[in-house]
């Protein structure tokens, strides 16, 4: 497996990481352990060394599985791991607790992580949504804190604006930035990543297959049980998906040609976009997890980045990627 490393601070991961969310979380009712355990040991064995959780997904139990699945691979992994929501609401679900980044309930929320991933230091720290309500200088500043005491290794943030950023990266410099991108949702071309660039930061794009949908198994026939977080999205609705197939035909051309899945020559493009750019797909699938890290290998040419891109700009992507309420939690 190749290996990347995330702008200037020398952490150096796995070209493809695994998202862990959907083992436990926001994709249909929770997997089995034991599969689960499973699948992050195969993981690590076919070179994965970075793995994304968060407190919020379960919430808690996600966190709890990871930990306890990578302990024997202490030192040989890296293992993100998210604070910002208030947790203990009986409704846990993506964006239904509110944000909390106050510098006391990120400390509380740190030794929590600590616990349940049976670590003395967690190596990367994102806040997973900006909190209006507290200064992002106090946030960073908290988390400083934390880098100091030895509980966190590097700072990250989730789905934060360019402004936000720059004002956290100088009170404590931020090692990644986590955010959607993906040949359907490309907004982070416009501002973030040009500023990424220049401030020397890594970017882990999440949902680099479209939450699923790049992989070219999802029609306009698909349906999506309640516990599934896609059956609430604009982008998921039939109507939407019947139109936004032309962008699985564009990854089909492709991907026939390089002998290659749509999966592949979506995370390939990806990829090729920036030497420091790790993308994150989700899996809870052995088969899945293998195409995925299939796609380090897939080479796209200029050529084939100069095509992909001249028939990206004739698709238009119907549907808004997330409900007003969770996009308003997005880019402040």
């Amino acid at each position: 497996m190749q290996k990347r490393k995330l702008g200037k601070s020398n952490l150096e991961v796995s070209a493809i990481g695994l998202g862990c969310m959907g083992m436990s979380f926001s994709y249909g009712p929770p997997k089995d352990k034991k599969e689960m355990t499973d699948l992050l040991h195969a993981a690590v064995d076919r070179g994965i060394t970075f793995f994304d959780t968060a407190e919020v997904y379960g919430p808690f139990t996600n966190e709890e599985l990871v930990g306890e699945a990578l302990a024997p691979f202490r030192g040989k992994v890296v293992i993100a791991t998210k604070f910002g929501f208030d947790l203990g609401g009986s409704d846990n679900r993506p964006g239904a607790a509110g944000v909390n980044s106050r510098p006391e309930h990120i400390k509380q929320a740190v030794e929590g992580s600590l616990k349940r991933l049976k670590v003395e230091s967690i190596d990367l720290l994102y806040q997973h949504r900006v909190d209006p309500n507290v200064p992002i200088e106090d946030v960073a500043g908290a988390v400083k804190e934390l880098i100091a005491a030895g509980k966190v290794k590097h700072f990250g943030m989730s789905e934060a604006g360019v402004r936000t950023i720059r004002r956290a990266h100088a009170v404590q410099p931020l090692t990644a930035l986590q955010s959607e991108y993906s040949l359907w949702w490309r907004k982070p071309e416009q501002e973030v990543i040009p500023m990424l660039e220049e401030l020397g930061i890594g970017f882990v794009p999440y949902s680099p297959l479209g939450k699923g949908f790049l992989t070219g198994k999802i029609d306009s026939n698909a349906k999506f049980e309640s516990t599934d977080f896609r059956s609430t999205l604009p982008r998921f609705t039939p109507e939407a998906l019947k139109v936004n197939q032309a962008l699985i035909d564009l990854l089909g051309t492709i991907a026939k040609r390089k002998n290659a899945t749509p999966a592949q020559i979506a995370l390939a493009w990806l990829l090729a976009q920036k030497p420091w750019i790790v993308p994150i797909p989700g899996t809870t699938k052995l088969n899945r997890l293998e195409e995925n890290i299939g796609a380090v290998s897939v080479e796209l040419t200029p050529n084939d980045l100069s095509e992909i891109e001249a028939a990206a700009a004739n698709i238009q992507v119907e549907g808004d990627r997330y409900p007003e309420k969770l996009e308003k939690m997005t880019g402040l």
